[in-house]
């Protein structure tokens, strides 16, 4: 996923490192018997419904690397920042990072909008960053060869979601509705946009609104005064805005099925949206339920067991799956030296995540994964189906 707005609508932080300086060493070891990871994410803030359970996926993978013996004789040591869905503390943090941590690899962020706030530093460091859930599929483009996704690319969901619109859900005719003010959004809309009208489908029409806006009255109104009405809304939305969305559609009287990527997979569209969350569908990256895969199952036990509560949403099996994924690369690196280990990541191919398998395509940093529909009915989450999608559109 990916974000400006909640960045945006917070006041900017006026001290620069000390205030972001979170660091965390999960165990006693000297620099010498350790391998550092950078882990930068926005714990506080507009984002930490996502990255939060990120953050704590990751330490969970490296707890239990470390439990195994660790990488190549040495321990993972999690250099842990709160950047606070606050640009100028990211920019701050990547410094810290590579100037005064030393990492050779590094690791944060399911909103492109911080990624592209901290990449290019990195990239100009030469230093790999992978992003968990961050799934613009341009950032490899426009950061550089540094930069790697560990999640499927937007392209992708929103593919995967026109496909289940027409094919699960019947739905010939879809109003498209965005937040126009961050990366993520804008660029799921356009690809949803693309393959929806691709496969046969029409946009009977569009409408935006900004992220932090508490009021949907004008979009419902125009939505509701459509000659052509929708089978289907598709609603490219941030998580902190979506259960407000739906909770005002619902009251406005309209019973559409609502659809949209994965910003939907926070908690904030029961705990805010409750009743009016039924009949939505999201795109994520996995189904965390005690009913999924065995994998699953046992990262829900352990992480349960680890912080008292249920995986928060897929970004936490993200999070563990990324750290899995950079281990490997440095084990196969057989080195701390960051081209060594840009290399091993750019040459990935099966590395076995929970949330599916990950190879990297020749020249390019983005997996193909399939996609994961999950459906709320009864004010529970279910599966709704699994996706790989037949067009992809161009990122």
């Amino acid at each position: 996923m990916n974000s400006t707005t909640s960045i945006r609508r917070r006041t900017l932080l006026a001290a620069g490192v000390g205030l972001a300086a979170l660091m965390a060493a999960p165990f006693a070891a000297s620099a010498a018997d350790t391998v550092k990871i950078g882990a930068p994410f926005n714990v506080t803030g507009g984002l930490s419904s996502l990255d939060a359970p990120a953050l704590n996926g990751a330490k969970l993978k490296a707890k239990e690397i470390n439990d195994a013996g660790g990488i190549n004789g040495k321990k993972i040591e999690l250099v842990i920042y709160d950047t606070k869905t606050d640009p100028t503390v990211i920019a701050s943090v990547a410094s810290q990072l590579l100037n005064s941590d030393k990492v050779p690899v590094a690791m944060g962020f399911t909103d492109s909008d911080s990624a592209l706030a901290l990449g290019p530093i990195f990239q100009q460091a030469g230093v790999p960053f992978v992003t968990p859930g961050a799934t613009s599929p341009k950032l490899p483009e426009q950061v550089g060869t540094d930069m790697f996704l560990a999640c499927f690319g937007d392209n992708v969901q929103a593919a995967a979601g026109a496909e289940f619109v027409l094919n699960n859900l019947k739905g010939k005719n879809v109003y498209l509705l965005r937040d126009n003010s961050t990366e993520y959004t804008t660029l799921l809309a356009k690809y949803f946009d693309d393959a929806f009208t691709k496969g046969g489908g029409t946009i009977v029409a569009r409408d935006d609104y900004k992220s932090g806006d508490t009021s949907y009255t004008a979009q419902i109104t125009k939505l509701k005064a459509l000659s052509t009405k929708p089978d289907v809304l598709y609603v490219s939305a941030m998580p902190d805005d979506i259960g407000l969305i739906v909770k005002q559609m619902r009251q406005a009287g309209v019973t559409q099925p609502i659809v949209g990527g994965d910003g939907y997979d926070t908690p904030l569209l029961l705990s805010v949206g409750g009743k009016a969350a039924n009949d939505t569908y999201y795109s994520t990256h996995a189904y965390m339920a005690t009913d999924s895969t065995d994998a699953i199952k046992k990262f829900y036990t352990d992480y349960k067991a680890a912080y008292g509560t249920d995986p928060e949403n897929a970004f936490a099996a993200l999070g563990y799956d990324t750290v899995g994924l950079i281990a490997d690369a440095i084990r196969r690196a057989g080195s701390e030296d960051p081209a060594k280990i840009r290399d091993a990541l750019a040459a990935t191919k099966d590395f076995k995540g929970i949330t599916g398998s990950i190879t990297y395509p020749p020249d390019s940093r983005v997996p193909q994964k399939t996609v994961t529909m999950i459906g709320v009915k009864d004010d529970k989450l279910m599966l709704a189906g699994e996706v790989t999608p037949t067009y992809i559109p161009a990122p």
